[in-house]
């Protein structure tokens, strides 16, 4: 063989290992798959209701509700190669995604983790909230102590969780009261807070000093606000995070507290997330839910308004779409569907 024949060879082998090789280096991308869907009407993994309701009569409830989710490869300390980004492209229901659409850059992946368990409360909370408005049921609403922080005068005083009732005697009804009362203060200034902690009321005298920009008196607390409901409502998902199932939480509520079936014996799955105002908002992975759902054998799809056209650009065949703006035309909608009514649906438009 000759001797430019050997070199041709050698890096022709050489370019095939460095490739081969390069196909499974890790790179900085997320796969992202359809995940499990889980029937907000039926039982969780340990076999008990998936929305319990206590307090309140509830009635028989058929078909499916079905909240879907999106499963992920990849991520920090666990990069997918080059190798599975390169094929997940040319898959159709998965996307490749960069690493810091789901894990952003000064955020490691357990704060991500207690990110979403938080976002996943929260959903479940103001999935609550939008059920018993719709219904037209009563709620009232508690300031509640999120976050203290360090060094300032409340620390050591002050716990999260604890209930405010009032500061200097004026009675707490929302967090912008709270506010208001500390804008009107100059640091140095006293303060006392009345607080709820472990079902005991106690008071709390503080004394302000400058935020780290030296316009404001502060404590060093910061605020929520959470619902307190006429009567137990429990959501047990088990190791699920993010906000997208609110809709479908709330609308399985609504169902359980109201005579009759809002599915009619269909499988409907869903998503979006919910305000407490039961207001619909758009979330990721559209694409992976939709396949998810067709294939736990779903038909109607509720889809956030916002999502509707990348939806109607890679749904699956047998699943209809329907367009979801809020809780109350979302219901509505199921409604129709029973009596063979016009439907709001995704358009292209």
């Amino acid at each position: 063989m000759s001797r430019r024949a050997v070199t041709l060879t050698l890096a022709s082998v050489l370019v095939l290992v460095f490739a081969l090789a390069g196909s499974f280096m890790p790179v900085p991308y997320v796969a992202l798959m359809p995940g499990p869907t889980s029937n907000t009407l039926g039982v969780n993994d340990k076999h008990e209701p998936l929305i319990k309701i206590d307090g309140r009569q509830v009635y028989p409830a058929t078909g499916h509700l079905n909240f879907t989710t999106v499963t992920y490869r990849g991520g920090p300390g666990n990069r997918i190669d080059l190798f599975t980004a390169l094929r997940g492209w040319i898959e159709d229901d998965v996307a490749i995604v960069p690493e810091e659409t789901l894990f952003p850059k000064n955020e490691s992946a357990k704060q991500v983790d207690e990110e979403n368990t938080r976002q996943m409360r929260d959903s479940q909370q103001n999935a609550e909230a939008a059920a018993l408005q719709e219904l037209k049921i009563p709620i009232a609403t508690q300031v509640v102590v999120d976050a203290v922080q360090k060094g300032k005068p409340a620390d050591g005083k002050v716990r999260p969780g604890d209930e405010v009732l009032g500061v200097d005697g004026a009675k707490v009804t929302g967090v912008g009261q709270v506010t208001e009362s500390m804008a009107r203060r100059k640091p140095g200034a006293a303060v006392a807070l009345a607080v709820r902690r472990d079902g005991k009321e106690e008071k709390i005298p503080l004394t302000t000093v400058a935020s780290a920009d030296g316009k404001r008196a502060v404590i060093g607390i910061v605020l929520g606000e959470q619902y307190k409901f006429p009567f137990k409502i429990d959501i047990s998902v088990g190791d699920v995070g993010g906000p997208s199932a609110g809709l479908m939480f709330s609308l399985a509520i609504v169902d359980k507290l109201t005579p009759g079936s809002l599915t009619g014996g269909r499988f409907i799955a869903g998503t979006g997330t919910i305000t407490p105002d039961g207001k619909v908002g758009p979330i990721g992975g559209i694409q992976q839910k939709m396949v998810a759902a067709r294939r736990a054998g779903a038909t109607v799809f509720m889809t956030p308004a916002d999502n509707c056209a990348d939806a109607l650009a890679a749904k699956p065949d047998g699943l209809r779409l329907i367009r979801a703006d809020t809780l109350h035309n979302a219901r509505q909608a199921l409604e129709d569907l029973q009596a063979n009514k016009p439907v709001p649906a995704c358009t292209k438009g």
